[in-house]
């Protein structure tokens, strides 16, 4: 069993940046596709991105492609989230999660271990 951790939340300008890491407690991300998710309220919880660990391959929602990075860190098993050009819509709570196998999925649902969420705020 892996326990995501995700830390590096905060309130942001508009066009500004943020970086959020995620943390393995438990076992290590290997062989694991670890994903991004956020949530803002009143809303549904929709896929960011996501990184199959082993090879570094990454996929990412339109919405936030060509503004948001996932990368390995040099940290042992500790993923991050680089976010730039901040939109106030990017505000949510994000959440970092891992599902077993090679399959960067974009449902929810598919994935089986979850972060307790951190805070992003976008002010305008």
């Amino acid at each position: 069993q892996v326990q995501p951790v995700e830390s590096g939340g905060g309130l942001v300008q508009t066009g500004g940046s943020l970086r959020l890491s995620c943390a393995a407690s438990g076992r290590t991300f290997s062989n694991f596709v670890m994903g991004w998710f956020r949530q803002a309220p009143g809303k549904e919880r929709e896929f960011v991105g996501a990184i199959r660990w082993n090879t570094g391959v990454t996929n990412y929602a339109d919405t936030v492609k060509g503004r948001f990075t996932i990368f390995r860190g040099n940290a042992k098993d500790t993923m991050y989230l680089q976010m730039n050009s901040l939109k106030p819509e990017d505000t949510a709570v994000y959440y970092c999660a891992a599902r077993q196998g090679t399959r960067l999925a974009i449902q929810g649902n598919e994935y089986d271990y979850w972060g307790q969420g951190t805070q992003v705020t976008v002010s305008s």
